[in-house]
């Protein structure tokens, strides 16, 4: 169940469906990744977090 808590991005209501009740959009996952010492990507999410 941990991973199904999702998330619409227009109105911000959570839910476990892949589309949101209230407005009919898309949700998305909310959950950060994973944390890897060897994360090949750090410096994309960092430059990307920048902009």
């Amino acid at each position: 169940m941990r991973f199904h808590l999702r998330k619409c991005s227009s109105c911000g209501t959570y839910t476990l469906e892949t589309e949101c009740k209230k407005c009919n959009k898309q949700t998305v996952l909310c959950h950060p990744a994973k944390f890897s010492p060897d994360d090949k990507y750090a410096r994309m999410r960092i430059a990307e977090k920048q902009n």
